[in-house]
């Protein structure tokens, strides 16, 4: 891992210093890691291979602001995220094609019938944990992750949603809810966040 990390540092430094072999080598090394957070956002393959590509422009153009205080694949990572939230909230005002209605007669954005939890390698998240997200309807599940494993504040999730941040919390409620009865009741912690669990 250290000499991984140096040889890391290494390839960024030649590139910030306009070698394009460095640069290409960086992002291909990145670009499924990349392509996991794109897909955990958008909830489409098509959706995430389009941010993951605008994501890899914006790291190479951004790459001279990089001065190294977290890890690269950190800082790529946070990119990423930053894109898919960008194009979220140019979304979120357009017609939804197809949608989930509740007995109140509200509707809830689908996306497009593909379990965010799916296709993605959550190194931070275990095994059981992810069963029972893909087990929650998708408004619940997606509103967990956002607020648990992506760390988002309640106002930027309604942002993103198009909902109101009491409808963010309740949907966070009960999908916390959902996931202690589906995994017993021993995951989470003291105030019912998702978490990984056992050091696991």
């Amino acid at each position: 891992m250290a000499n991984e990390l140096l040889n890391e540092s290494a390839l960024v430094q030649r590139a910030q210093s306009g070698d394009r072999g460095a640069l290409e080598t960086l992002l291909m090394a990145q670009y499924q890691r990349v392509f996991a957070v794109c897909f955990r956002m958008m909830g489409s393959r098509p959706a995430a291979e389009d941010q993951a590509q605008e994501s890899l422009i914006r790291i190479s153009r951004g790459l001279a602001g990089f001065h190294g205080n977290a890890a690269f694949s950190t800082w790529c990572h946070r990119v990423a995220t930053t894109t898919c939230l960008d194009e979220l909230r140019k979304q979120r005002r357009r017609p939804s094609t197809t949608s989930l209605t509740h007995e109140d007669g509200s509707e809830d954005e689908k996306t497009d019938g593909v379990d965010i939890t799916s296709a993605i390698e959550w190194t931070d998240v275990r095994a059981d944990i992810r069963a029972a997200l893909d087990a929650l309807p998708v408004e619940f599940a997606r509103a967990v992750v956002m607020r648990d494993v992506l760390e988002l504040d309640y106002s930027e999730i309604a942002d993103i949603s198009g909902v109101a941040v009491g409808t963010v919390k309740s949907r966070i409620s009960r999908g916390r809810a959902m996931l202690a009865e589906l995994l017993g009741g021993n995951r989470d912690t003291g105030d019912g966040r998702l978490t990984s669990g056992d050091n696991q």
